[in-house]
């Protein structure tokens, strides 16, 4: 019998770093980051924190891509021989992150503020901006205009017209529903701005009524009234009336 006294153990092997994120589908590894840092990822949320480089950006569409392709494949579409949806799933992987979905996967787009130098303390409207979004329902179009009523106060901060319409169209580029796209666009301008007052209102068509279901061709016009635009109906009626003018 063998001694185990007079055996040596061997020298035992550090441990291999592991790396969390090797071999794993990029969306994966983004929906961890979120859990971890205590944050939601609603289909209407900027994750773009949360994913770290060109790299895995270029991952993720790979992955949207490959599953296009078994969305079009479950759907009995012959993407092999059919020379209309051979690229089918790359354009519309392309699309969602880059282009429709996009104020999901970017940053907000870099806004310049101005200080308020001649303490400006009337009513500015801005619009109609066309913008252009997703229902979360059914991913189909929203295609609308907004109209923004902003009253400055001596401390508030100033930005250029087109600085509106690329926050407007950074919040509008995610799947939502129109109320709470007013919603998180009045929140983003409120804290660029802080103006004593802020209207946004948004008219829009859904295709979701006119492509689906009961085919109907209504709009749904939503509004958001904060601070002085809530106290005073003179001010309301000044900015309806402006609008109207539009």
């Amino acid at each position: 019998m063998r001694n185990s006294s007079n055996v040596k153990a061997l020298p035992r092997k550090p441990a291999r770093a592991r790396n969390d994120d090797s071999g794993r589908p990029m969306s994966e590894v983004i929906r961890e980051r979120v859990r971890q840092a205590g944050r939601r990822f609603h289909a209407n949320d900027n994750i773009s924190e949360f994913i770290r480089s060109d790299v895995e950006r270029e991952a993720l569409r790979k992955e949207v891509e490959s599953r296009v392709q078994a969305l079009l494949e479950s759907l009995v579409i012959d993407i092999t021989h059919d020379h209309n949806t051979q690229d089918t799933a790359r354009r519309v992987a392309k699309m969602y992150l880059k282009e429709v979905f996009r104020g999901r996967y970017e940053p907000m787009p870099a806004v310049t503020e101005f200080p308020n130098v001649e303490r400006l303390n009337e009513l500015i409207v801005v619009g109609p901006i066309t913008v252009r979004s997703a229902c979360s329902h059914h991913l189909c179009p929203i295609l609308g205009r907004i109209w923004i009523g902003v009253l400055p106060n001596a401390n508030s901060k100033l930005i250029g017209l087109s600085k509106y319409a690329r926050v407007a169209d950074w919040v509008m580029s995610r799947p939502q529903i129109q109320e709470e796209a007013v919603k998180t666009l009045a929140d983003e301008l409120e804290r660029l701005l802080l103006p004593d007052g802020l209207a946004v209102i948004m008219e829009a068509d859904h295709f979701c009524m006119h492509w689906r279901g009961v085919k109907d061709e209504s709009s749904m016009t939503s509004s958001i009234m904060r601070g002085r635009f809530l106290k005073s109906d003179a001010l309301r009626r000044e900015l309806l009336s402006l609008l109207k003018r539009n």
